[in-house]
């Protein structure tokens, strides 16, 4: 079993099978979509493929892939996008009911020092330049502007995605 992460709130640890209808709820809404790149979530059988990858990425010792629970119920996910000469790009989401709370600058905080402890030298996160809260959040774990940016087309829209990183 993977190591458990433990916050003041929160504790991140491995998705399982009872948390498939939450993780399926939190990728489809929405407000969800509009910031973090997730498929089109209106058929069963992207829903399933999904829900068994991230489920299979958590398990795995060999990735960086956490759901993040708060009183036993999953309310997001902290992953590793890349993770290159001890430098690792994490993406995070958060339920949208539980957004403002502080659980994903929690979460992240969390994340980083965990992953400091393995080795790591730096930690990077990106955010659409849309979404002010999750650059607040990579500002509030320390996180400062790396200067790169890049355009990403998503739903037929181009973002501009704003780079932070810490180092440790």
């Amino acid at each position: 079993m993977k190591k458990e992460i433990i916050t003041k709130r929160l504790r991140l640890s491995e998705i399982r099978e009872e948390d498939r209808a939450d993780l399926i709820r939190i990728l489809s809404e929405p407000e969800v979509g509009k910031t973090y790149m997730v498929p089109d979530m209106s058929g069963k059988e992207t829903q399933d493929k999904l829900f068994d990858r991230y489920r299979d990425l958590s398990q795995s010792d060999d990735r960086f892939m956490y759901g993040i629970f708060l009183q036993n119920r999953l309310i997001g996910f902290i992953h590793e996008v890349y993770n290159k000469d001890g430098e690792v790009e994490l993406g995070y989401v958060i339920d949208t009911a539980q957004k403002g709370k502080g659980y994903a600058s929690e979460a992240l905080a969390a994340s980083v020092k965990e992953l400091f402890e393995k080795g790591y030298k730096a930690v990077v996160a990106g955010a659409f330049e849309e979404n002010p809260a999750s650059l607040r959040v990579m500002e509030k774990c320390g996180m400062k502007p790396t200067g790169e940016t890049e355009d990403i087309e998503y739903r037929g829209i181009t973002h501009k995605c704003i780079y932070m990183k810490v180092e440790k």
